[in-house]
């Protein structure tokens, strides 16, 4: 578990400092924190595992959100210190969960759309389709009926007996013996 480094006595003093820079905006409070805290914050990171660079850049992160959020900061809930080092620590995990979920890259060749299909493909694929509707076609109704369903339709053996009203033995019976009569009408497809 990381721990937040332990702030000096001069705690108060950062506590003042964060409510002048929400109260007015005042510049050179801010620039005594960044003073204090820059160098404190990069080695606290650093300890945890970032290189120099990586933790420059979240200091740069985190004294800027001081800037911006120092209404948001309330010394009866934390020392200035203990504040400042929790945006740092909450910084530096947004960072790691980025660097593990990287960005979306629309050119990554596994969201690359197929190209167009072969001109002889998608005619033997059309000519395979005509020659598998005809032979549904040539089934017995019930049975073409019970094949539209299951395939086309996508429902299951359950679903097909409770909307027809078959034995649930029925339907599946039936399905066998189309796929059957299917499999003869169709073997030299293959």
């Amino acid at each position: 578990m990381e721990t937040t480094p332990n702030t000096d006595a001069t705690g108060g003093r950062h506590d003042g400092l964060v409510e002048a820079i929400a109260a007015t905006g005042d510049r050179p409070a801010f620039a005594e924190l960044f003073e204090h805290f820059a160098p404190r914050l990069k080695a606290y990171l650093m300890r945890l595992g970032s290189d120099a660079s990586t933790a420059e850049e979240v200091v740069q992160e985190v004294m800027l959100t001081v800037w911006r959020k120092a209404a948001s900061f309330d010394r009866r809930q934390a020392s200035a210190g203990t504040w400042i080092f929790t945006i740092a620590r909450n910084r530096r995990i947004d960072r790691l969960r980025r660097e593990r979920r990287p960005e979306f890259d629309p050119n990554d060749p596994a969201l690359v759309p197929e190209g167009p299909a072969d001109a002889d493909r998608t005619v033997w694929a059309g000519q395979i389709e005509g020659r598998v509707r005809a032979a549904i076609e040539s089934l017995p109704p019930e049975q073409s009926d019970l094949i539209r369903r299951a395939y086309f339709e996508d429902q299951s053996h359950r679903e097909i007996a409770e909307t027809s009203g078959l034995p649930l033995g029925t339907v599946k019976s039936r399905i066998r013996l189309a796929m059957q009569r299917l499999r003869e009408r169709i073997d030299d497809l293959g």
